[in-house]
């Protein structure tokens, strides 16, 4: 009776170490919640079918994938665009030790308003509320300059990006930057009658507006605010997230991406 005891004690440690080894298998991925974590959803079955198993951790804000990234709470993140990631790994105060392994989709950046309805309605003097994400405020002075709205200096400084900045404005516009955290710009756009509002598209997907039929203007697909997947340096070359971001970069997904944001969300076919 000892012996049969010892030998299901043996092969119960045994399943419980075996139960522990899948658990490594398994790669959790912060995301924010539209579009990313529904594009991560969509491959989840893809990426079972070779083997691997992805968690969601979804975010509302800018300020955390990054830091626990970089703290190991979770193994990659899918949220930010090439400028912020390098305004984030490039800050002393922050200088995450991360990295871009692989470009996925573009969110156009729009400009809404919920009582001016036509860039030729635009009053004299309107007041341009723009979010406190740093790396957007340059990004969005250049899609004013491209409707002919302003002109702006050639020597801009893109973490200190001010309304000294516009060099020509005939309506006056006045670009208030850092007026509220990315989230809460819809709340803005519904508070706020007689004024125009920057919004990133995942924001503005999440409070029920089309970027192709509610904003004024939108930017250019040839924007270079990619959205990229992000791990830690150790794990550049590591191959379950290598074959997350080639999922993610798939005909599938892209295909996805394309009828699921019918033009809102732009893939960009692994352009880092």
């Amino acid at each position: 009776m000892k012996k049969l005891l010892f030998v299901l004690s043996i092969l119960l440690v045994s399943l419980l170490a075996a139960c522990g080894n899948g658990d490594e298998d398994v790669i959790k991925i912060g995301a924010t919640s539209t579009p990313h974590a529904e594009v991560l959803e969509k491959a989840k079955p893809i990426l079972e079918e070779e083997g691997i198993t992805i968690e969601i951790e979804e975010y509302s804000e800018y300020s955390l994938p990054n830091l626990d990234l970089s703290e190991g709470t979770i193994d990659a993140n899918y949220f930010q665009h090439i400028p912020f990631f390098e305004d984030e790994t490039t800050d002393p105060d922050k200088a995450y030790d991360i990295v871009n392994i692989g470009g996925i989709h573009i969110e156009p950046m729009g400009i809404y308003s919920n009582g001016i309805s036509s860039i030729e309605d635009i009053p004299e003097g309107t007041e341009v509320i723009i979010s406190r994400n740093v790396p957007d405020h340059l990004r969005i002075l250049q899609m004013f300059e491209a409707e002919g709205l302003i002109e702006i200096a050639e020597d801009i400084d893109p973490q200190n990006v001010t309304q000294e900045d516009v060099i020509e404005n005939p309506l006056n516009l006045q670009f208030l930057f850092g007026e509220v955290n990315p989230e809460f710009l819809i709340e803005a756009y519904n508070s706020e009658e007689d004024t125009l509002v920057a919004i990133n598209t995942n924001y503005a997907i999440e409070g029920d507006l089309s970027p192709l039929e509610d904003a004024l203007f939108i930017e250019g697909e040839e924007s270079d605010y990619v959205n990229i997947v992000a791990a830690r340096a150790e794990d550049e070359n590591n191959e379950d997230l290598k074959k997350v971001v080639e999922v993610l970069q798939s005909e599938e997904i892209q295909n996805f991406i394309v009828e699921n944001y019918g033009g809102a969300v732009v893939p960009v076919g692994g352009n880092k």
